[in-house]
């Protein structure tokens, strides 16, 4: 019977309130975020988390005291391995960059499990050296440590896999159609920001992730037709800006204000999140909705991310399935839509399919 070990990699979050420091200084201190040398990378992540850490302890105060996304990514790593049962012995491992677990642990949990293959899956649908990048990254040092020398089949994106896009549609769309019932409605899909710098170094995120917002309208399209409703309002825009740095646009709150100027109610998507934590639970449902009502707009509701909904979980394990058809071995990392090839243009040169 085949052994599989199936990584799913997210960001994780603070376990508690005296964990936000820790987490803020782990965070920091990757290259992938800071690219400065490591000494003044050591110094900024302790400064940034000494400045930011009473502030992110407030923000993680409202929603319990610590981020949820363990717990969802455990969640979704049970749903899949029953959704990959008929493939054998799946076991399928949350691999958290910047809090526990980390990638030490997780690859010695996978050494101690001694499957045949490994899948390395991204939780990010969008390809970021700042996350996927990262996390790869981190694992390939924590596996090398622990002597994980059979077989790894890497997934470095799926901004328009057809599970993850069909799950988002379900949830979108009738939020959307209850809004539009009452009124004109804009819908934002809304993804979490990065500085132009890093696009600007050939990074394929944003592109990626218009990819996914021109995805998901299309699937919507049939759905509101059925209403009569053919021209769909929409926008992608892109939340969580810190820093002094410029940022990509056009900036989430800037779109609210917007909606509200123009007298239109908002159903605002999360696209590059698959699972709930504090920029969906506090940036989406708290403030974005405190902005939207200072400013006017007539209606605001907030999608849920896609979580364990048997769409996206059914998208995950055909990305699986395709993966270990694959010959390749350790040839590099493959798109998981289309699966056998690359879905960004040459162009971006950060990305790290075929690497």
């Amino acid at each position: 019977m085949s052994r599989i070990a199936i990584v799913l990699f997210n960001l994780g979050g603070p376990s508690g309130l005296d964990a936000v420091k820790p987490f803020l200084r782990n965070l920091f201190s990757d290259p992938a975020i800071i690219s400065a040398p490591a000494p003044v990378r050591r110094f900024l992540s302790w400064y940034i988390a000494l400045r930011r850490t009473s502030h992110a302890k407030r923000i993680y105060s409202k929603i319990g005291g610590s981020s949820p996304i363990r717990l969802q990514t455990e969640k979704q790593a049970r749903a899949l391995e029953d959704t990959l049962s008929d493939l054998g012995e799946v076991r399928a491992f949350p691999c958290m960059r910047y809090w526990h677990p980390f990638s030490d642990q997780v690859a010695e949990a996978v050494a101690e499990f001694a499957p045949d293959q490994v899948i390395l899956l991204p939780l990010y649908p969008q390809f970021s050296t700042t996350t996927t990048g990262s996390s790869l990254s981190d694992w390939q040092r924590a596996a090398a440590l622990n002597s994980l020398t059979m077989p790894h089949k890497k997934i470095c994106c799926y901004a328009q896999e057809q599970g993850f896009i069909a799950a988002q549609v379900a949830l979108i769309l009738p939020l959307l159609q209850a809004a539009q019932t009452a009124g004109p409605t804009r819908l934002l899909l809304s993804a979490h920001g990065l500085p132009k710098k890093v696009i600007a170094r050939g990074d394929p995120y944003q592109w990626q992730v218009e990819q996914t917002c021109a995805a998901l309208t299309d699937g919507l399209a049939p759905g509101l037709a059925d209403n009569g409703i053919a021209d769909l309002d929409w926008q992608v825009c892109y939340q969580s800006r810190v820093g002094p740095m410029e940022w990509i646009g056009p900036a989430t709150e800037d779109e609210i204000s917007r909606a509200g100027a123009d007298g239109v109610s908002v159903v605002l998507a999360p696209v590059a999140f698959v699972s709930e934590h504090s920029e969906t639970l506090v940036e989406l449902d708290m403030d974005y909705r405190e902005l939207a009502e200072k400013v006017g707009v007539p209606s605001y509701t907030r999608v849920a991310t896609v979580g364990t909904t048997a769409a996206f979980i059914d998208g995950l394990a055909s990305m699986a399935r395709s993966a270990l058809e694959r010959s390749d071995g350790d040839a590099g990392a493959r798109c998981g839509n289309p699966s056998d090839g690359r879905c960004c243009p040459d162009g971006f040169t950060t990305c790290v399919h075929g690497t």
